[in-house]
């Protein structure tokens, strides 16, 4: 058959997109509004965060009309630049949720746009929800496709598949028909970016923040009349190809639309990087056995799969390092029994005994263990060697978070960010978002009416 005759993955996706409605996706509702529950959370536990009050202040004299709110803020901006910031802040602490089979972390490059968009044109939490569910089912499917080559060849999957997910979100808000959202996604591709180099920086949030701003950007040219190439996806000079090896579309196809990626969805109980959950509940457990008596610790070996050595055996010179760093997890839950956002602030990361601790730390290959898992061996000076080993950490499919989970990590954010959110109000809008006709005047409704944050230097 001529490939020409074989429809895009874009159209594909798209007609997907276009025919999918709420009876379709209503069954996976709970889990979308756990994320987004999940997404507020991580959005407000990072609000006066400086990464994101600077970008306010950059992007203040360049916004638009002030239809969208700014999580943990009373300011609102203009939809594009919220969806930047909302993005930037759900993802700045690594605490957002995670697509286990590819570590997309998918709703901050989708929740942002949406719910921006859906506060300037007054959509209701259905649609929002219809959306959002079809967005991460885009983003993740995707990723699928060029797992997990493209994350190893350096590409920063969030946010290079999160604009997927995020301008076929926004095309179905806008109500634009199959092709209109086939261009969305052509030209999403034109503008998909970030590399896992920058991590441990804050340069690896704003290619997240592009994500989302950029998705929805590539839905409102689409709008517009904008056109892509129909094969810009999977083409033989396309972004698959580009950024990775050939594209595995049947992965990509499986299931359309009878089986949901967001039915996936994992959410961290500690603010580091997924690979190193196992790392802190295995040392959580030594912690339980070895009582106070940290000062008897003569080593700590760490042993996991490679991809868990590459992301995390590194120097911790900052807070940023200490979240994808597998020395200062040890650490946290051999000395201080927990690893919440206090345990990876710069205050905890500077302490003398932490970082001495972090010294006796040494990381080693084994090839046997998947990446989720770890193992972790006490040396003692009393001559004692304590093991343990977790193959499924807390948060995982198989150790999910439970909604009251969910309900304190978002209490937690509102008082790490120093919020003047209110979070039982955040809560409780979350969950009823299904029956709720109006998302701008919801989101409204959230906002203290003081100003918090000055967006303009004197």
């Amino acid at each position: 058959m001529p490939q020409d005759s074989i429809p895009s993955v874009s159209r594909t996706l798209a007609d997907f997109v276009a025919s999918s409605s709420w009876a379709n996706v209503e069954a996976q509702s709970v889990e979308a509004r756990r994320s987004i529950l999940n997404f507020f959370a991580t959005a407000l536990g990072s609000a006066r965060d400086p990464v994101v009050t600077a970008a306010m202040r950059t992007l203040a004299p360049f916004s638009g009309a002030a239809t969208s709110t700014v999580i943990g803020h009373s300011q609102p901006m203009d939809a594009l630049c919220a969806s930047f910031l909302n993005a930037i802040s759900a993802n700045l602490l690594d605490f957002d949720d995670t697509h286990p089979e590819t570590i997309i972390h998918p709703a901050a490059p989708v929740a942002a746009p949406i719910l921006a968009l859906a506060e300037m044109r007054k959509l209701s939490g259905r649609e929002v929800l219809t959306a959002f569910i079809l967005g991460v089912d885009v983003e993740c499917r995707i990723g699928n496709a060029v797992s997990p080559r493209h994350y190893a060849r350096g590409w920063h999957i969030t946010s290079t598949c999160g604009i997927f997910g995020a301008a076929a979100a926004c095309a179905k808000l806008l109500g634009l028909p199959a092709e209109g959202i086939a261009n969305a996604v052509g030209i999403a591709a034109s503008q998909s970016a970030g590399n896992v180099e920058n991590l441990p920086s804050a340069a690896k949030n704003v290619s997240v923040g592009n994500s989302a701003r950029n998705g929805l950007f590539a839905a409102l040219l689409a709008q517009q009349g904008y056109e892509a190439a129909p094969r810009a996806i999977e083409g033989p000079l396309g972004w698959a190809r580009t950024m990775g090896d050939e594209p595995d579309v049947a992965r990509l196809l499986d299931g359309l639309g009878k089986t949901w990626e967001i039915a996936k969805n994992t959410y961290k109980p500690y603010p580091a990087g997924i690979v190193f959950h196992a790392v802190i509940d295995a040392c959580l457990l030594l912690r339980e056995r070895i009582g106070r008596r940290g000062d008897k610790i003569e080593s700590v070996t760490v042993q996991g799969s490679a991809l868990l050595l590459a992301r995390g055996d590194r120097p911790v010179n900052n807070e940023r390092d200490a979240r994808v760093s597998i020395h200062h997890c040890a650490a946290c839950g051999l000395l201080l029994g927990t690893a919440g956002v206090a345990e990876f602030a710069r205050e905890t990361v500077v302490r003398t005994d932490i970082a001495q601790l972090r010294q006796k730390v040494r990381a080693e290959l084994d090839d046997a263990m998947s990446d989720g898992a770890a193992r972790v061996i006490l040396h003692l000076s009393t001559g004692e060697v304590l093991t343990e080993t977790v193959n499924s950490p807390r948060g995982s499919q198989l150790a999910p978070l439970g909604d009251q989970d969910l309900e304190a990590k978002l209490r937690e954010g509102v008082r790490t960010g120093r919020s003047d959110w209110d979070a039982s109000r955040v809560i409780d809008a979350v969950w009823r978002l299904d029956a709720v006709d109006d998302v701008g005047n919801l989101l409204q409704s959230l906002r203290p009416p003081s100003a918090s944050l000055q967006t303009t230097s004197n």
